[in-house]
């Protein structure tokens, strides 16, 4: 839990210098810097969505949870979260956004290969290495972040806590019997879902991804791999 500790400490020292800056960098400026990290998220995502060995499992476990979390309506259960937030401590200035900025870099600090193996690594061997350098990353993210969409950025910390937290303790209980092939199928699966916030970044589509719908999808692996195993047993 400590690495999540320092991950979340990052994010708010960050989140407070981008408000602290809010207004005081050009529009001009504050998007190129997000279509920068959007690139940087991008290849983030790629770099992880390569690491499957198995495609259809990838295919399967999207559609599935991305079916999912649609009936569920992940993301809008977040946006009514955020709105909640947002009632309480949100300025006049920040209204519009804070959801999105909340929504956004949840999953963005949430999802991905360093956040499922960091956490692991946490769990099983009390190597923090992974998750302090994912902080690091974090912590620029939510500079521009939060001077773009506000103080419901920083909020994201809540989830995050919740989340990383709790897979580290979970993996120090069924870590050991997680193969590397799970993990790596985990990690692609995030990866896909990376870049879609990647695409919400750089606008590159006429509507927004719901990638918050797509969570379930990270952890379907767990279930796609023994079936698969077991219906190749059944026809072999």
């Amino acid at each position: 839990m400590g690495a999540t500790v320092i991950n979340v400490a990052l994010i708010l020292v960050g989140s407070v210098i981008g408000l602290v800056f809010r207004g005081k960098i050009s529009e001009r400026l504050t998007r190129a810097i997000t279509c920068a990290l959007g690139l940087c998220v991008l290849l983030i995502g790629v770099d992880a969505a390569l690491e499957t060995r198995n495609t259809l499992c990838v295919i399967v476990c999207m559609v599935v949870g991305t079916l999912l979390g649609e009936w569920i309506d992940i993301e809008g259960k977040m946006d009514k979260v955020g709105n909640a937030l947002k009632a309480k401590v949100a300025t006049k200035g920040d209204n519009a956004r804070f959801s999105e900025g909340f929504v956004s870099a949840a999953v963005l600090y949430c999802v991905g290969a360093m956040a499922i193996n960091g956490s692991l690594a946490a769990g099983l061997k009390g190597d923090w290495s992974i998750i302090v350098s994912k902080g690091v990353i974090d912590g620029v993210t939510s500079i521009t972040f939060a001077a773009t969409m506000g103080v419901g950025v920083m909020f994201s910390v809540i989830p995050l806590f919740i989340y990383q937290g709790g897979l580290t303790l979970l993996a120090s209980v069924i870590g050991p019997y997680l193969s590397d092939a799970l993990v790596a199928e985990m990690s692609a699966v995030g990866g896909v879902i990376i870049v879609g916030i990647a695409v919400n970044m750089l606008a590159l589509g006429k509507e927004r991804v719901r990638v918050g719908n797509m969570l379930p999808a990270i952890f379907l692996p767990a279930v796609y791999l023994p079936l698969a195993q077991w219906l190749g047993g059944l026809m072999g």
